[in-house]
């Protein structure tokens, strides 16, 4: 193999590819680790520190391995932009040809046979149909992300592409054309197949029951942002079911059996689609998520009804026989709801966690596993692949125990590269004092009162994270009845437009002010003085109330452990170090980080969380705070 040295050292071809490319001794360790486990096919655990380059420190030595290679990101945004960014570039450096393939989920994939049905389509759509008719002819791929006139979110796209469901196979009259099949047949024959989290679970889950995978099968399994996967196997290995799920089935069944004019089964469907009012009716107002046991009493003859009416139309459905292959499928997938629906409405003692999720216009029954370790141990300790998983948030210091044993992962070498940046220099956390307690009423405005006068002390934005949107919205009131508070500055307010362009806008103005809870902690990448101050309302614990949450709980009991001290706490310090890890993003950037909550300093646990972000010093001096900005800003002027 050659030698990886060339590739991180001096004389790297990647100056000349990566404008500001310098030599790091940890992407050089991390890559030479990331080689070692691929070739011996072992296991390794890799949490490397912003700015290390972590995928350049995979990519590379995935691709000279010559072994066939899998890398699955956290969302389809870091998916496509590592296929589409940095493999090329890494492909040009290494200067050896690499057949490569991006393979996505089939809900990504334009469905043609889907298109042709869409014959009357609302008014609301016409405009986005007609951009995804014309958009038919241009595309080879097929990947709605192509297509950027459509938005994602278009209630177009469930029309035109398929599910496991309702795909019709090697039986449709556009097999031979599928844009899904050529790409699946693409990742069989490629060297490196690019993944996301979703896609690989469903892969790993179909392989756990006997049906034949659609992922290469595969000498190495590469995980970026793994710190995601524990959460999203509970909830895929779970079983769920929801109201538009229904509903949308029942207008396919509508549409599928319309030329065969069923009076009987019109009625039925009716009193299926009425089943499906009076569960929501019966639900709990309460937006959120709710125990099922809590709130059953209510459901119990809703659910019933339900159950009936859903049985009645497969009977119909059945007498139907072979009318079409539409119907023998839509009849498939109205037993499969059945019999989920027995699953999630059941009294078995099943290892999981029954609960309910209210939307303004829907809801969803779900059935979360306690505990996926034992599940994730079997797929993944197969003996016959390397596997690596890397973050930037997986320790706390230098311990992986928790991440471990939430994959199942036992004897597995666990390796931390800090960030080269001078963290120590250019970040100081502020810890205001007497604060309010998290769940005093005051405590989102003491927090804005100890914040705001930073914006005097910087030329630069600030972004407020919150760990609830209730506390976003008392901020968003707060800083309207006190515009001065802002200094002239833009606030900008999670909700009021996409993420991307609220992100977009932050970067063009330079000084803005956000405010943002849940998706702003991680994966948002701002870099130079647009981004000075991030300030943190509370430490970010996860609800206890939350079924995920509870589920997790009740194994650790079950297992005679203490919940808090092995769950609650490593998850908040690591969800902490994300939200953090939004200011330093570059070798130049400096900034500070405010951390509103008291319990930092008076409970024994709150030197867990300084210590996840080591070797960042604290003050509780705002004076200090004002000396370390002053320090920096001419320290800039110099340069």
């Amino acid at each position: 193999m050659t030698s990886l040295t060339e590739f991180f050292g001096d004389a790297s071809p990647l100056k000349d590819l990566l404008p500001g490319f310098q030599p790091r001794a940890g992407q050089a360790w991390m890559a030479e680790a990331v080689a070692e486990a691929i070739a011996n096919c072992d296991k390794l655990v890799v949490e490397a520190g912003t700015g290390t380059g972590k995928t350049f420190a995979y990519l590379i030595p995935a691709l000279l391995s010559g072994r066939k290679t899998i890398i699955s990101t956290g969302t389809k945004a870091l998916q496509d932009q590592l296929y589409h960014r940095d493999l090329p570039l890494v492909g040009k450096a290494i200067g050896r040809p690499v057949t490569t393939a991006l393979l996505k989920g089939r809900a990504n994939y334009l469905c043609l046979q889907r298109l042709d049905q869409v014959t009357d389509p609302a008014p609301a759509l016409l405009r986005d149909l007609n951009e995804v008719r014309e958009w038919r002819h241009r595309t080879i791929s097929g990947d709605k992300a192509e297509l950027i006139e459509v938005p994602e979110d278009s209630q177009v796209w469930p029309l035109v592409t398929s599910t496991v469901d309702n795909c019709l196979g090697q039986k449709c009259p556009e097999y031979s054309q599928c844009h899904v099949v050529k790409a699946r047949r693409e990742a069989q024959d490629a060297d490196l197949v690019v993944v996301n989290h979703h896609l690989l679970l469903a892969d790993l889950a179909m392989k756990e029951e006997g049906f034949v995978e659609f992922l290469p099968d595969a000498q190495a399994i590469i995980l970026d942002e793994a710190h995601q996967v524990p959460d999203l196997a509970a909830q895929f290995f779970g079983v769920s079911l929801g109201s538009r799920e229904m509903e949308r089935l029942l207008d396919e069944v509508r549409a599928a059996t319309l030329p065969f004019s069923q009076p009987d089964l019109n009625r039925r469907i009716d009193k299926l689609q009425t089943g499906i009012r009076n569960l929501r009716a019966a639900a709990p107002r309460t937006e959120g998520r709710h125990e099922l046991s809590e709130v059953m009493d209510e459901l119990r003859e809703p659910l019933a009804q339900l159950s009936h009416a859903m049985h009645d139309v497969q009977v119909a459905l059945m007498d139907l026989g072979d009318a079409s292959l539409a119907i023998e499928k839509l009849h498939e997938q109205l037993v499969s709801m059945a019999e989920r629906l027995v699953l999630l409405t059941g009294e078995d003692t099943w290892d999981g966690l029954r609960w309910l999720e209210i939307h303004p216009r829907s809801l969803r029954l779900h059935l979360t596993p306690l505990d996926v370790s034992a599940k994730l141990n079997g797929l993944i300790d197969n003996g016959v692949q390397a596997w690596i998983f890397t973050s930037a948030t997986l320790a706390i210091g230098d311990d992986f125990s928790h991440f471990a044993a939430r994959m199942g992962l036992t004897g597995v070498a666990g390796l931390t590269f800090p960030s080269p940046f001078p963290i120590e220099q250019n970040g100081l956390i502020f810890l205001p004092p007497d604060m309010p307690q998290p769940a005093d009423p005051s405590h989102t405005g003491a927090m804005l009162e100890a914040v705001t006068p930073l914006l005097e002390m910087v030329a630069g934005g600030m972004f407020c994270l919150f760990t609830s949107h209730r506390a976003l919205n008392n901020a968003k009131k707060w800083f309207k009845s006190r515009k001065s508070a802002l200094g002239g500055r833009i606030l900008l307010v999670q909700g009021d437009a996409p993420r991307d362009d609220l992100l977009r806008r932050f970067r063009q103005i330079g000084n803005a002010v956000l405010l943002g809870t849940g998706s702003f902690w991680e994966g948002v990448d701002v870099r130079g003085p647009a981004l000075s101050v991030v300030a943190i309302d509370k430490l970010p614990f996860a609800s206890p109330a939350d079924p995920l949450m509870m589920a997790r709980l009740e194994f650790i009991r079950r297992e005679g452990g203490n919940g808090f001290m092995e769950h609650q706490l490593p998850l908040a310090a690591l969800s902490l170090k994300q939200g953090a890890g939004r200011l330093l993003r570059d070798q130049t950037d400096y900034g500070v980080v405010v951390l509103c909550d008291p319990r930092i300093t008076e409970k024994n646990y709150g030197k867990m969380f300084l210590q996840c972000l080591e070797p960042m010093p604290s003050t509780s001096a705002l004076h200090e705070v004002s000396s370390f900005l002053r320090a920096h800003e001419r320290k800039g002027a110099v340069a």
